[in-house]
């Protein structure tokens, strides 16, 4: 198979999550002369990779076979059938992220010397909960003392042209839940009663679409984003007894669940109230001078002649595992303009360019 072919072919098998769609089997029979630990949970499959070439160190492709539902309407072509119109390639998952899974197993099949270590971390857990995907993988390894020296993760990261982003960091995602309590009464008669609602509204301005910091030359500030407010009993004549408002804040490293806390104390000093804080992920960012990033921002140049951007943006990946473990982590993959539509789509020259990328990365890593 060349990289396209192998492409159509995992496509082509119905993976959504936490159906691998028999894919791991597939990759570990492709990989010839690798050996392969699974590290399978629950309904969850997971596929540690490897191949020593030396004793030099460690460089592992990590990234996910599933993929989210392709939904029952709206497509010209059938999702689980790979078409290709007019360089397009058309199919569930063709950006995020079989593409990049293609253009890694492809790029690592094809390697016949490397100074130290090859690997692929891969997972049927990365669009569920991921909680029995990656970091399961990640804890073996790091029992086993088999933990990768840097990571590339081959999610969609590219704007308007294949190269033009790398992912050298994410933001974290905190949630909020806040209960306002009040005291329920007659509408006709407000002055006996505490309305929550009212309350709020004197400074809910204050507080939506805040930011809680100035950001940096990396991450874009911290914002307070009110994604559901509820309260009352859906009737004109009673006020409400307490108001429920949620809350997300994608946050860089200048804000933690502390500040935040203190933000919401400030705007409802004197109110009763309960806030509850969770934490899904946390941020993290690279340092761009690593030879991680070097290598990656010089594969990309001699690929396509751009000079690739650092970006933070966008929401999660299984990266977030990865970084505090301390290794070095970047993602990189074709754009991301289609991910999780309907139609989802990606170019043939994409693929191929993805592709030797990657071979050039293992090629030139010293």
């Amino acid at each position: 198979m060349d990289v396209i072919e192998l492409f159509k072919y995992f496509i082509n098998a119905k993976s959504e999550t936490p159906d691998d769609g028999g894919l791991l089997d597939f990759i570990e029979e492709y990989l010839e002369g690798f050996k392969a630990i699974r590290v399978d949970v629950e309904d969850v499959k997971n596929l540690f990779i490897y191949k020593k070439f030396g004793e030099g160190e460690h460089l592992c492709f990590a990234g996910h076979v599933d993929v989210v539902p392709a939904g029952s309407k709206g497509w010209n072509t059938n999702p689980y059938e790979a078409v290709e119109i007019d360089g397009y390639i058309y199919g569930r998952g063709a950006q995020d992220m079989k593409s990049g899974l293609a253009a890694f197993t492809q790029a690592v099949k094809e390697t016949a010397e490397f100074a130290g270590t090859l690997s692929l971390l891969l997972t049927s857990d990365e669009e569920g909960e991921g909680i029995n995907g990656t970091i399961k993988l990640l804890e073996f390894l790091e029992n086993n003392d088999m933990l990768p020296d840097a990571v590339v993760v081959a999610e969609p990261t590219c704007e308007e042209v294949f190269g033009d982003a790398i992912k050298v960091g994410r933001r974290g995602s905190i949630n909020g839940y806040i209960t306002l309590k009040g005291k329920q009464g007659h509408a006709a008669y407000p002055e006996k009663a505490i309305n929550p609602i009212h309350k709020i509204s004197q400074f809910l301005g204050e507080m939506a679409g805040v930011d809680l910091d100035e950001g940096d030359e990396f991450f874009a500030p911290s914002k307070f984003v009110v994604t559901d407010i509820r309260s009352g009993m859906q009737v004109t004549n009673v006020t409400p007894n307490e108001l429920q408002m949620m809350f997300n804040v994608r946050n860089n490293t200048k804000t933690t669940q502390n500040e935040i806390k203190l933000f919401v104390a400030k705007h409802f000093e004197g109110l009763d109230y309960d806030l509850r804080l969770t934490q899904g992920s946390y941020p993290f960012r690279t340092n761009t001078d690593t030879k991680l990033v070097k290598n990656i921002d010089a594969a990309i140049k001699s690929v396509t002649g751009i000079q690739t951007k650092h970006s933070t943006a966008g929401g999660t990946s299984d990266a977030r595992f990865i970084a505090p473990m301390g290794i070095d982590v970047i993602e990189l993959g074709v754009r991301n303009d289609t991910i999780h539509s309907v139609n989802e789509r990606t170019t043939r020259k994409e693929v191929e360019d993805l592709c030797r990328v990657f071979k050039y990365l293992i090629a030139n890593w010293r």
